[in-house]
């Protein structure tokens, strides 16, 4: 994608009379309810996208057109993760509570969670993944990563303070859901995070 061209949300802002409001109002309603940065925009993304699709605002979609596009979104090859899906039952769900429509959003289709055993790699898997970037502080921060089961924003956000050589920990500061946690820190690690 260009940087220079505009985005589905500034899109949808640019076409859709009303839309900016409802940016702004779910912005607020975000902020203001303490939720991630990243729960807002993969919401107001799928708003955007259904608003351009149908060139209209959720509310003014009729139940039968949302669940026609719903069923052609879970069908869809372009989207073999389910992500999309939720995203736009989620974001609808989100809007119309938010409008103080709630029978719409619980007439959505109701997700079940996908259980999947993670992939456990094998240890000359394991070398070969931790050799393949170039640079040491990329090797220590997808090791740390793989090793204490970080997600990427938490590695980003962490300081040199949260990390606790001594103990062997990591204070891992208001991650998802806004809650602090623990994790064990490796010697590994800690040889390559004090180089």
């Amino acid at each position: 994608m260009k940087r220079n061209e505009p985005t589905l949300v500034q899109k949808a802002i640019d076409t859709i009379e009303g839309f900016e409001s409802v940016y702004k109002t779910l912005h607020q309603q975000t902020v203001l309810r303490g939720q991630s940065k990243s729960t807002l925009n993969n919401y107001i993304r799928r708003i955007a996208i259904i608003s351009l699709h149908f060139n209209r605002l959720p509310e003014l979609i009729s139940d039968d057109e949302i669940n026609e596009y719903l069923t052609s979104l879970a069908l869809s090859a372009k989207s073999p993760s389910r992500s999309s899906f939720k995203h736009a039952v989620y974001g609808l769900r989100y809007y119309y509570r938010h409008l103080g429509l709630k029978k719409r959003a619980v007439d959505l289709p109701s997700l079940k969670e996908e259980f999947k055993l993670p992939v456990i790699l094998n240890r000359s898997e394991l070398k070969e993944l931790f050799k393949a970037p170039r640079l040491l502080k990329h090797r220590i921060v997808l090791t740390l990563i793989y090793s204490a089961g970080l997600r990427s924003q938490e590695v980003t956000n962490m300081k040199i303070s949260d990390i606790d050589f001594e103990r062997k920990t990591i204070h891992i500061r208001q991650s998802k859901y806004k809650k602090d946690r623990i994790v064990p820190l490796s010697d590994y690690i800690a040889k390559g995070l004090k180089k």
